[in-house]
């Protein structure tokens, strides 16, 4: 096995954990509102890829039951009908909203999982800049052949490619700028995600906008400007990046026990993520479907676009960023803040929360467009309380040489989210709005209970593993 590093990084301005891995010396950069320059390069690159993400998330469910999908276009499709004949094969009959939720489902998660693909390109072959900035390209090229209606499945699949090569990369990018003892690493990751949230606020607004008033194409031909000029972006911030730490060879030194420990707590925080995502992203699927005809969106006598509703769904998980950060740092004075597990348990009573809001306004013959807005408030504000704190978990506790793998299995839990939600379209009709969204409530309730119950014992095996203590037994077996 060999180790190099590649790209000038943080300026020279750094030094190794005993895991090897390179960080930048506490007080060398705090540029960025406090923090290194190169979080506001990172964050900035986000905010463009997640404008190119929700400007599809927002347009790709009306784009395929309002257009796409109709009998006068969908046999322009390259290669629909085969598509279609396998996942009736696969999952039974399919309604034309069912096989739009199920595609929605699909993309969206197989965007998640190819991040462990991803990852061992940066990780072991190419390093972390080159995989992403191949990623952005590949995913710049999805939202352009968006254009071609033919091309509608050659478009996902390099948007689902891109999407692999990006996003586990980018996230371990933002962990190595921080000491393993930098308090400052899951407030990193609230302006990381607000930083997200421009992107996905203005997505809705320009994108959205153009393909519902406009012309389909030219919503997705914005998406494909804006990941350029993410690109761009991140092109310029790689002076101030932590160097990509290249292992080549055909092993790696073995885990040990310690980390093994780790690893598998780490797993444990991302179970509820699973049902939090197939509870969360109905927000941006079926809801915008259901949305389109149950909302009174008529304000001052102009019909609101539906998608300008997840503008707002933008802006508002910014304020809960903001929100959450400032009770962390009044709960810390006190010594009362609560750790990231049970941070990640709150924010998933919060989403099932904001689905028994919209599934009991559901049952109203006209929804007021101020209950929707409710609903996005309180799913807002619990983005703040999942999202930063369990990326922070991973920076902080994952072993340098499977941080970005933990990344990608990160990204994995949030695909098999996907999947679920996919599935679960299916019984929208025969359920109706009210009930369904009344069910789906009860998904993060459980990953909620988990967190909450468990905190204490995850972060025990936490500590363990990061000290190198084990309850594993010398002799025992290590997991596979």
């Amino acid at each position: 096995m060999t180790t190099t590093e590649t790209g000038t990084g943080l300026d020279g301005q750094t030094i190794a954990d005993p895991s090897g891995q390179l960080h930048p010396r506490p007080s060398s950069d705090n540029a960025f509102f406090g923090h290194p320059k190169g979080l506001g390069y990172l964050a900035g690159t986000e905010l463009w890829e997640r404008f190119s993400f929700y400007a599809m998330q927002s347009l790709l469910m009306l784009y395929m039951t309002k257009y796409l999908l109709l009998p006068a276009n969908s046999g322009n499709v390259v290669g629909l009908a085969t598509y279609r004949s396998v996942l009736e094969a696969v999952f039974g009959p399919m309604t034309d909203l069912a096989l739009a939720a199920q595609t929605f489902g699909l993309y969206s998660g197989l965007i998640l999982v190819t991040p462990l693909i991803g990852a061992w390109l940066g990780d072991r072959v190419l390093g972390r800049t080159r995989t992403v900035t191949i990623g952005a390209l590949l995913m710049s090229a999805g939202h352009l052949t968006m254009a071609l209606e033919s091309a509608f499945l050659l478009a996902l699949l390099l948007l689902i490619l891109g999407g692999g090569c990006f996003i586990a990369n980018l996230a371990a990018q933002i962990g190595g700028l921080y000491s393993p003892t930098d308090t400052r690493r899951t407030r990193a990751f609230g302006i990381y995600l607000m930083a997200l949230n421009v992107g996905a606020l203005a997505a809705p607004l320009i994108a959205g906008t153009m393909g519902e008033r406009i012309g389909w194409h030219w919503g997705f031909g914005a998406a494909g400007i804006g990941m350029l000029v993410g690109l761009a972006t991140y092109l310029l911030g790689r002076p101030h990046f932590p160097p990509d730490r290249l292992t080549r060879g055909e092993k790696r030194d073995p885990l040990t026990r310690g980390q093994w420990v780790t690893i598998g707590a780490i797993l444990i925080t991302l179970m509820p993520r699973i049902l939090a995502f197939a509870a969360a992203q109905q927000a941006y699927g079926i809801m915008v479907v259901w949305a389109d005809t149950a909302v009174d969106r008529t304000v001052g006598g102009f019909e609101v676009p539906v998608t300008w509703i997840l503008t707002a769904d933008g802006i508002l998980t910014i304020l809960g960023v903001l929100f959450a950060n400032r009770v962390w740092t009044r709960l810390a004075a006190r010594g009362r803040e609560p750790g990231d597990i049970r941070k990640i348990g709150i924010g998933n009573l919060m989403i099932a929360a904001s689905f028994v809001i919209v599934g009991l306004l559901a049952s109203l013959a006209q929804v007021p467009i101020a209950g929707w807005l409710l609903f996005y408030l309180v799913l807002g504000f619990a983005y703040a309380w999942i999202d930063p704190p369990s990326k922070a978990l991973i920076a902080r506790y994952a072993p340098a040489s499977v941080n970005g793998t933990m990344f990608a299995m990160s990204a994995l839990a949030g695909a098999l989210g996907f999947f679920a939600l996919g599935y679960l379209g299916r019984f929208y009709e025969p359920l109706g709005a009210s009930l369904y969204f009344l069910l789906t409530a009860l998904m993060p309730v459980v990953g909620a209970v988990m967190m909450l119950l468990f905190a204490g014992p995850i972060q025990r095996l936490l500590d363990a593993g990061e000290r190198g203590d084990s309850p594993i037994r010398e002799g025992d077996p290590l997991p596979a």
